[in-house]
């Protein structure tokens, strides 16, 4: 059994878990803010069988896809504050994904 930890963009973050229910993954969902962007995110817990990794990696990869944004930094590179700063194009979107091992799994 594995921990599957995926980071995604709010803006992602329902459309997933519809592909969970519609896969029968059972995921618990809570809401997290990343430091560089400072937009909201949402993470998942995912407690699956060796043999589901793969699928559902595969469904937040199709799921989740990453695209290209404006944004204005709270500080500008040069360590001015944000009333120097510029837009600047950066990714967002697409998942940050973590498999770890599970020891041991209960639910009471």
């Amino acid at each position: 059994m594995k921990l599957v930890i995926a980071i995604v963009q709010d803006k992602d973050a329902n459309k997933l878990r519809s592909v969970f229910v519609a896969h029968d993954i059972i995921a618990t969902r809570f809401s997290t803010t990343g430091s560089f962007l400072r937009s909201g995110n949402t993470t998942y817990l995912i407690a699956i069988d060796d043999d589901k990794v793969d699928l559902t990696l595969e469904l937040i990869k199709e799921t989740c896809s990453a695209r290209q944004q404006f944004m204005t930094p709270p500080v500008s590179l040069n360590g001015d504050t944000a009333e120097h700063t510029f837009p600047i194009e950066v990714q967002v979107g697409g998942a940050t994904v973590m498999v770890l091992p599970i020891d041991q799994f209960h639910q009471f």
